[in-house]
């Protein structure tokens, strides 16, 4: 067996679940040899690595329902998740507004 698992790029959620189901049988195989090998990280260590990367903060907002509504249908239509989706329009959002009042 490989040493690693090349996982492709998904266009949907549906897709990413039926080629997780489909690899499960090699997915565990090769979690069992890592961890067999010492080779895994506990909690505490992906925690460490995330605060030294700066991983993004978690931040709650109040939405409309029927505007999170929209956003997972223009989300599903492009093959994203539709936090990612909402994520990618307020950046272009918070871009052209730093745009607009510095120009």
């Amino acid at each position: 067996m490989k040493d690693e698992i090349q996982i492709p790029s998904f266009q949907t959620e549906d897709e990413e679940a039926q080629w997780w189901f489909d690899n499960r049988e090699q997915t565990a195989e090769l979690l069992e040899k890592v961890a067999a090998e010492g080779r895994t990280k506990n909690l505490a260590q992906i925690r460490a690595d995330r605060a030294a990367r700066g991983v993004t903060p978690t931040v709650s907002i109040r939405i409309d329902p029927a505007d999170v509504a929209r956003a997972k249908e223009l989300a599903e239509r492009r093959g994203l998740r539709y936090q990612t989706y909402l994520k990618m329009l307020l950046h272009q959002a918070l871009e052209q507004e730093g745009k607009r009042l510095a120009g």
